[in-house]
């Protein structure tokens, strides 16, 4: 079985985060890069598999120069090889269309990622790359299992879990608690240094959308506290200031 894992080069959830260019563009001075924990749920389940059914394992990032470290760490994991799409990603069609024609030439039976980087959080890139190789996706995805062509998948829903069973070749956005974290032993990271990192052209600049700004959510408010026997009060706060009654 080819299994490809998409990777995204995400800030720490612990970074400080600012704008330059007049809230235009994000700024990365120094802030700690990371892979998108809901793809490390992925490319923990994808290296499972591969190890229980044989086959082969691809890890790919639609990324500049500075993404590399990040690939480097999916190989130190347990991925055979890595592509890297040298472009900066400038919005989910642009990223889903360079992986679908990746995806497409390699031939993979499964193709898994995470439901949604943790910086824009816009979990539509398994969709569009599912419309555009013409196959199933499925999301988000809590539990996964391979039998011949057969995936039986759980995955959450408003109220509880349902469950899914569909044939290869299919796309999952993946989520908790599908497998743990695998964390690269020191023979993950020295055999990654000689592991494959294919860098490729993008096959298109062609986007759907364009940033205008960014905006920082507010700052918090101060904290008023009401004593618990005066309900008048809290009632006459939560109606006049915080305008939740």
């Amino acid at each position: 079985m080819k299994i490809l894992v998409c990777i995204t080069h995400v800030p720490d959830t612990t970074s400080k985060i600012q704008f330059t260019a007049n809230n235009t563009k994000f700024d990365s001075t120094g802030v700690q890069f990371i892979i998108g924990p809901y793809d490390d749920y992925a490319l923990a389940r994808a290296v499972e598999l591969r190890d229980q059914t044989g086959g082969t394992l691809t890890a790919i990032n639609v990324g500049e120069a500075e993404t590399e470290p990040t690939l480097r760490k999916s190989l130190a994991i347990g991925a055979d090889d890595a592509i890297r799409v040298n472009s900066f990603p400038k919005d989910s069609f642009f990223v889903a269309k360079q992986i679908a024609h990746y995806a497409k030439e390699g031939g993979y039976d499964l193709i898994l990622m995470g439901r949604e980087s943790i910086d824009f959080n816009g979990g539509m890139v398994h969709g569009m790359v599912g419309e555009l190789l013409g196959m199933p996706s499925f999301s988000p995805v809590m539990k996964l299992e391979v039998d011949g062509k057969t995936v039986k998948m759980a995955r959450e829903i408003e109220g509880g879990k349902e469950m899914l069973e569909a044939q290869l070749p299919l796309i999952a956005g993946c989520q908790e608690p599908i497998a743990e974290w695998k964390i690269p032993n020191m023979r993950g990271i020295m055999s990654a240094r000689t592991k494959p990192l294919k860098v490729v052209e993008p096959i298109s600049d062609e986007t759907q959308t364009e940033v205008s700004s960014y905006q920082l959510p507010p700052a918090k408010g101060s904290v008023k506290l009401v004593d618990k026997d005066n309900v008048a009060e809290l009632v006459k706060l939560l109606k006049n200031e915080a305008k939740v009654l």
